[in-house]
């Protein structure tokens, strides 16, 4: 997978940059001055990243993923992973028929749902699973694929389906690990 030289990184116009921050030649970057990202972190193919987004380090963004910021935010804790076409978006229409939907129509004619997300630190999003805007993963926290995250859920636990339900807890071994790898790359 190609990615951006430090010259095209730099030249990307993002609000903050860490070092060795790999980003896909093939990945799309929109409003890139509200883009932080963090030591060591990755963004791959066909991925978009938009809005406000803060990225802490050892972040990995796998391909094919939508993370959508607007102006609410969303905050990837570190070592968090996105895998394969998960979708994170902090706004939403109103679906009912009530209002009008979609990016076309004026505001005053919608009833856009529009709330932060907190991607907890250790947590992992599995494959083409989504979360819905205002939800906070608590440290720790493994989503199954294909899941539909609608509401926050507790530290240091699994969760899955549709919507997704907690299953059970997750072993804390890994934090023994984050901790030699601390030691030995800082």
């Amino acid at each position: 997978m190609p990615y951006l030289n430090a010259e095209q990184l730099n030249n990307l116009g993002l609000k903050s940059i860490g070092s060795n921050v790999r980003i896909s030649d093939r990945a799309a970057i929109y409003n890139p001055e509200q883009l932080e990202i963090g030591d060591n972190s990755r963004i791959d193919d066909f991925c978009v990243v938009s809005g406000n987004v803060k990225i802490g380090r050892n972040i990995h963004i796998t391909i094919f993923c939508n993370v959508a910021g607007g102006s609410e935010g969303i905050v990837f804790q570190d070592f968090s992973t996105l895998a394969y076409a998960a979708h994170v978006f902090t706004q939403s229409d109103d679906y009912s028929g009530v209002t009008m939907t979609n990016s076309t129509v004026p505001a005053e004619y919608k009833n856009e749902t529009k709330m932060a997300i907190n991607i907890g630190k250790h947590s992992i999003i599995g494959a083409r699973s989504v979360i819905f805007p205002g939800v906070t993963l608590g440290e720790g926290t493994s989503i199954g694929a294909m899941s539909l995250v609608t509401k926050s859920t507790q530290p240091w636990s699994i969760y899955f389906g549709v919507p997704a339900r907690r299953i059970k807890d997750r072993s804390r071994d890994l934090l023994q690990l984050e901790q030699k790898y601390i030691d030995k790359y800082g």
